[in-house]
This record gives structure tokens, sequence and C-alpha cells, in this order.
């Protein structure tokens, strides 16, 4: 396996936002200019990783899924899906070293397969016998696309390659989105963001929530709807700080 260290990743810039240890110096470089711009990412890194544990226990518990399949799952961080469940988990990812190091995470976890795929061949991540041989996609699956959706580029039509996952998940399932935006933040500080990612491994597209909300096409939204990441169903005393949008909804019969 040949890894570019001189190459700020997404995911291990994302790792280092979250205090972990999976990351190299380009990485912390990259991360720090980010930083620099807006201080207060790594809150935010951690409400959206709590918007996601949230989802996925009420998914489990309250709508009784018993299926997750997350997409652009990233590097091993503290609370992972399958912590949250007792139902089976596929965790998949494009990059090599975050499934290596995520299949040792899980090796001795029979609920928890992991794939190496790519959001934007959907029709082949879901024939991937990782995802197949652990799913049963004739039953109802939550779909997790957490922070990964605004590293796939408008030229590759986010909207079309959902709404191939949607078709393919049965009556029932749920789809999961975080997404940032730059609502409500000013031009100069958000292109200088941008900038740092463009010189990464994949550039970062923020949204406004019209077009994250597109993403629900064909699903029906779970109270309360879309909303800044910090603002669905927090528990008492959590830290609200937001730098996008998160929902949950159910796939319409």
């Amino acid at each position: 396996m040949t890894i570019d260290a001189t190459v700020p990743n997404v995911a291990r810039m994302y790792d280092y936002y979250l205090g972990g240890y999976h990351n190299f110096a380009a990485d912390r470089e990259a991360a720090e200019k980010i930083l620099a711009i807006f201080p207060d990412t790594p809150a935010a890194a951690h409400g959206n990783r709590r918007f996601l544990q949230r989802a996925v226990r009420y998914l489990s518990r309250e709508a009784g899924v018993r299926q997750f399949l997350d997409i652009g799952a990233g590097l091993p961080t503290q609370g992972n899906v399958h912590e949250h469940t007792d139902g089976r988990v596929v965790y998949v990812d494009n990059d090599p070293v975050a499934v290596a190091q995520a299949r040792a995470l899980v090796e001795d976890d029979e609920r928890v397969a992991v794939a190496q795929a790519d959001l934007r061949e959907p029709e082949e991540l879901l024939a991937d016998p990782h995802v197949s041989g652990h799913l049963d996609l004739g039953e109802p699956v939550a779909v997790l696309l957490v922070s990964i959706l605004h590293f796939v580029p408008d030229e590759a039509d986010p909207w079309a390659i959902i709404a191939r996952l949607r078709d393919a998940m049965a009556p029932g399932s749920h789809l999961v989105v975080s997404h940032l935006t730059l609502d409500g933040v000013d031009a100069g500080p958000a292109g200088e963001g941008t900038q740092v990612y463009r010189r990464s491994s994949a550039p970062i597209v923020p949204r406004p929530r019209a077009e994250i909300e597109r993403f629900f096409d064909g699903f029906d939204l779970v109270d309360p709807g879309l909303v800044w990441v910090g603002q669905w169903r927090p528990a008492p005393g959590e830290d609200a700080t937001s730098h996008g949008y998160g929902a949950v909804g159910i796939k319409r019969s």
C-alpha cells in the first residue's frame, strides 16, 4: 500500500479535528490553517459526530432499524456506529488506509464488515461482497452519509447518486445526511477555507440548505427535519456548534 504523506488527506484532517492520532504532518498543517480561519472547527466536528450517534440510536431503538451502511466512514474514531447499535454494520470508504485501520478495529466483531468502495459508483458499492454478503438490502437499511457529500462535486451529480441508492433501498429504509454549508459565513473566510481543501485529497463543496434538502427527494423527513446538526434531537447541555445541516429521512413506499 502506497501512502503519499505529503498531500493533506481530508479523512486524516477530520481525525485531527477530533483529537485523533491517525494523521501526518501535512494533514496537521492543513488542519491548522482551517483552525486559524474557523477556530470552532473541532467543536463542530465533535458535534457532527454526536449527530451521527444520536441518529443511529434513534434508528436502532425507536425506528427498529437493524442494518446500517455507513458510506464515507473515514478513519476509525471514537463513537463508531457499531458502538451505538446491536444491529449489523458495514463501513465503506474509498481510502485504503481508512479501510485497513477499520478492519483492524472491528476484526473480532462478527456484526461488522468493512468495504473499500466509492460512493460515486453506487451500483458497484452495493454489489461489493462485503456489503451484499453482510446486509440484506431486501429489508430496511439505514444509509449513513455523514460529512461525505460535500466532497462530491456538482459535476458528479451527487443527487443522482443518492437517487440510485434510494431506488435500491427497501421501503422503510432511512437516509442520514450531514453536510457542510457556508450559509451565514462571510465570503472572505469561506474562500480561504475552500482554498485549503483544494490542495488536499478532495476539494470541499459546501452547499446551501435548499441544495442539501434535495438529497431527501423520495424521503419523508423525521422530526425536526433538516436543521443545524446541533439542533437535531440534542441531549440536554450538548454544545450546539454546527458548520452544517443534518437530517434523517424515511423512504416513501
